[in-house]
């Protein structure tokens, strides 16, 4: 897994407990943000609302396969992009009988 870096403010108190963490866990500050970012990350997608908010945003077209992927899994996210082609399907089939009523 590749490294992206990221450039981002964080209140002086975070970052003086980050610090204070690194020193004791014999961590860089670095890999103390990672792996408290990681377990928020994990706190939160197991969240039911949460992934649900998540398909909406792909299913809304706001992020994409992979980030929705990344989320709740390739296996569903497959899954959901089945459905949404069959969704987006339906809308143009609908849209074609409006047009021809008229």
């Amino acid at each position: 897994m590749g490294t992206t870096p990221v450039n981002f403010r964080l209140p002086e108190e975070l970052v003086e407990k980050a610090d204070v963490a690194a020193e004791v866990t014999h961590k860089n500050r670095t890999e103390v943000v990672i792996e408290a970012l990681r377990e928020y990350l994990e706190r939160v997608e197991d969240d039911e609302a949460f992934e649900e908010s998540v398909v909406e945003l792909y299913l809304d077209g706001e992020i994409g396969f992979e980030a929705l992927s990344a989320v709740v899994g390739r296996q569903d996210a497959e899954a959901i992009r089945s459905s949404k082609r069959l969704l987006d399907r339906g809308d143009e089939i609908v849209d074609d009988l409006a047009a021809s009523d008229q």
